[in-house]
């Protein structure tokens, strides 16, 4: 009996190491920043702008601006959780062979953006790019895209105002719920500091919205996508399904291109 109570103190007190040692290291498996020196020079083949907007609370935050001759109109694009705008520059900028602008921001800590992070930093930093993107184009001609991460800020924004579409890449239901998933021995709910329930914002969005999903989606399960849009109205929403596909390579499939191209318009 003895042992049997030795081993299960310390079995406990191994679960609660794990358990504080997960509650401490949250933000670093959540966010994935690289950073860039203040100087940093970004070179791409396509034309653009760099631009630093202020937040209230004194954050800094990047972001570029691709420009085309005549632009159907905007992307506003919220990128993933890991890098910085020396790559999502290049991801991003693709879209402007579509004959889209494209704004495209870097997060708190990420790049040569600073500020502390927080869920609602993250959603104020949000809505003051789209209210850039409003200076920039009629809100009718904005779309918004988000990718992964940047899908519960993309659907944020878009609850809030009247985008032309909301496009959704490799979307989560809600983080608490994606968090439980991976982490199903640990009291999830008690600890995790930030939310992202897309699906809440995405109750309110009055916006056509597509959701664009890999089957073989390794970060981001297929069926957290498909729940999402299962909880949309269906005149409202369309999710494709990309057969094969995984967390990063939609870009590489047919699928995806013949449906970006249907939703912007490009004959």
């Amino acid at each position: 009996m003895k042992r049997l109570k030795k081993i299960l103190g310390t079995f406990l007190g191994l679960y609660l190491i794990i358990t504080i040692l997960m509650f401490l290291l949250q933000e670093k498996l959540i966010f994935l920043p690289s950073t860039l020196p203040q100087d940093y020079a970004y070179t791409f083949q396509e034309e653009f702008e760099e631009l630093f907007l202020e937040a209230e609370d004194g954050a800094r935050l990047n972001a570029l601006h691709f420009k085309v001759d005549n632009p159907k109109g905007l992307i506003l694009y919220f990128h993933g959780n890991a890098g910085d705008l020396s790559r999502w520059g290049v991801i991003t900028s693709e879209f402007t062979k579509y004959g889209y602008d494209v704004l495209v921001m870097d997060y708190r800590t990420y790049g040569k953006s600073t500020g502390k992070l927080s869920e609602m930093a993250l959603y104020g930093d949000a809505k003051m790019f789209y209210k850039k993107a409003m200076e920039l184009f009629p809100e009718d001609q904005i779309i918004v895209y988000g990718r992964s991460l940047g899908t519960t800020f993309a659907t944020a924004v878009a609850s809030h105002h009247h985008p032309q579409k909301l496009l959704l890449e490799t979307p989560f239901y809600g983080l608490e719920e994606l968090a439980k998933e991976r982490y199903w021995f640990l009291p999830v709910s008690a600890f995790l500091k930030y939310q992202f329930p897309t699906w809440f914002y995405a109750e309110n969005v009055k916006c056509p919205i597509t959701i664009f999903h890999g089957t073989e989606d390794e970060v981001v399960p297929y069926h957290s996508g498909k729940q999402l849009y299962e909880t949309l109205p269906k005149d409202q929403a369309n999710l494709v399904t990309i057969s094969g596909g995984s967390h990063n390579d939609l870009i590489a499939f047919p699928a995806y291109h013949e449906a970006i191209r249907k939703e912007l318009q490009v004959d």
